[in-house]
């Protein structure tokens, strides 16, 4: 039996969620990486960059260790939520390259810091905003889980790739038709509980 390693776990979870995101960027033309998707506007790069935002800030602003990196669009207050899309002149490679930056960053305060250290969050209300860095992996494993989730959705909406990696789709094994006739009977369950609810 090995002996536990906190940081390792967390470590290997994160940079999970991270791969798993990154991939659903994988041969889109660059109008598909970055369309709304949603009524809200979720988009695939958007969600990238949001993430990247998030790890710079959460694991490196909150204890300390700014990265220097320039987020311009936290600083536009008329700006809404422009973390969260990319404008025309942003390419996918500057929002993937920020994002790789960003985990290095993240990663070498996970490194350098032990899980129990205290940082602040700069957005957080006074009083309210005091973290551990343990707090804060977790946080940010959870939230890039979540849009890596929402990334799932949205590509296979978008063409039907599903999965969480190349080579890992972790679905059940089936072909189009096991996969269309499965829709067809929870459609049919879903119509059938609703006539009786």
């Amino acid at each position: 039996m090995t002996s536990p390693d906190p940081k390792a776990d967390l470590h290997r979870y994160l940079q999970s969620a991270r791969d798993a995101l990154l991939w659903k960027l994988e041969g889109l033309p660059e109008y598909d990486a970055r369309r709304p998707f949603t009524p809200t506007g979720t988009n695939l790069l958007g969600l990238v960059k949001h993430v990247a935002t998030m790890e710079l800030g959460y694991l490196g602003d909150t204890f300390g260790r700014p990265s220097g990196e320039p987020l311009p669009w936290l600083e536009h207050a008329d700006e809404t939520n422009g973390d969260m899309w990319a404008t025309a002149d942003e390419s996918r490679e500057f929002v993937v390259g920020l994002y790789r930056r960003a985990w290095a960053h993240a990663d070498a305060t996970i490194d350098a810091l032990p899980l129990e250290t205290t940082g602040r969050v700069p957005w957080w209300p006074a009083g309210k905003d005091e973290v551990t860095l343990h707090h804060a992996v977790v946080r940010v494993i959870a939230d890039t889980q979540r849009h890596a989730g929402h990334a799932d959705i949205i590509r296979e909406l978008m063409d039907g790739a599903v999965g969480m990696n190349e080579g890992n789709d972790s679905m059940m094994p089936g072909g189009p038709a096991w996969w269309e006739d499965y829709r067809a009977r929870l459609e049919r369950a879903a119509r059938e509980a609703g006539e009786n609810g």
